[in-house]
């Protein structure tokens, strides 16, 4: 019974400690974050700097909780009761709560966040339209050349004017990663991009069909492409919202390529 007791009272005076560790273990991850430029594959640009300061917050709070601990450890009268007494109420046990954000914390900074995939986009539903949360263009900027539109500019444009033949023959230069669609012809993909708006949990992709001279088996899914072509319009039987085939065919705009460069995933794979 006393070796339960002094287990249970150095168990206890570990508990100050576990807060420190969690509030330490989530200021590194947040300045990691920020340092290594991971954060783009995560939020939106706007909000790097809360990130970065509340690293640093984390950090201060960190270093006060430290000294608390220590100047309770350096009292002689220092109790069992005193540590019971600064505890806070919670839906757990006694350190539960901070050994889950510990290893929270800890599974963040050994695993990277990952960039999503076509199979991804195919579950999200490639749209040629931007969600409701994004800024939509209300003018053109006649000033930029259709060949220095990126993909994402080429979705705005379409959402401002949405009428294919109207860019028929125009050049265009884009980037994307590849996307094979089941209910696409062999010789069609996708071209596509995720939209971040907020954080990566409401990344949006959207696309355009790029129709090739070959089989796509070229190309396989994921493979980001630089793609100079020109436009065109078709007609297909493909719902890019769901994914599925439509009953009736609908004139889209499509790509239809004249070149086609494989590239490197690029740094800032997302658009805003």
């Amino acid at each position: 019974m006393n070796f339960l007791s002094k287990l249970q009272s150095f168990l206890r005076r570990l508990l100050p400690g576990l807060d420190v560790l969690a509030l330490l273990t989530w200021a590194i991850l947040l300045f990691k974050y920020w340092v290594t430029g991971q954060l783009k594959l995560l939020i939106h640009p706007n909000y790097f700097w809360l990130v970065f300061v509340t690293s640093i917050i984390l950090f201060l709070l960190a270093g006060l909780k430290t000294w608390q601990v220590i100047k309770n450890i350096s009292r002689k009268n220092t109790n069992i009761a005193n540590f019971e007494s600064v505890q806070h109420i919670t839906l757990f046990p006694p350190g539960w709560s901070s050994g889950l954000l510990i290893v929270t914390a800890i599974t963040g900074l050994v695993i990277p966040p990952t960039i999503f995939n076509s199979q991804m986009a195919l579950q999200r539903g490639i749209s040629e339209s931007l969600p409701i949360t994004q800024t939509q263009t209300q003018t053109f900027r006649t000033t930029v050349k259709p060949e220095e539109r990126s993909l994402i500019e080429w979705i705005r444009t379409l959402n401002a004017y949405p009428e294919p033949d109207a860019y028929k023959g125009q050049k265009a230069k884009v980037t994307g990663f590849v996307v094979h669609s089941p209910i696409l012809p062999n010789n069609y993909i996708f071209l596509s991009r995720f939209i971040i708006t907020c954080c990566a949990v409401d990344a949006y992709p959207v696309g355009l069909p790029l129709k090739l001279e070959g089989d796509r088996s070229a190309y396989p899914p994921d493979t980001w492409l630089e793609v100079e072509a020109l436009m065109m319009t078709e007609t297909l039987k493909i719902d890019t919202q769901t994914m599925k085939e439509n009953p009736t065919e609908k004139r889209q705009l499509v790509l239809e390529a004249t070149s086609i460069k494989t590239i490197p995933t690029p740094d800032s794979p997302y658009g805003y």
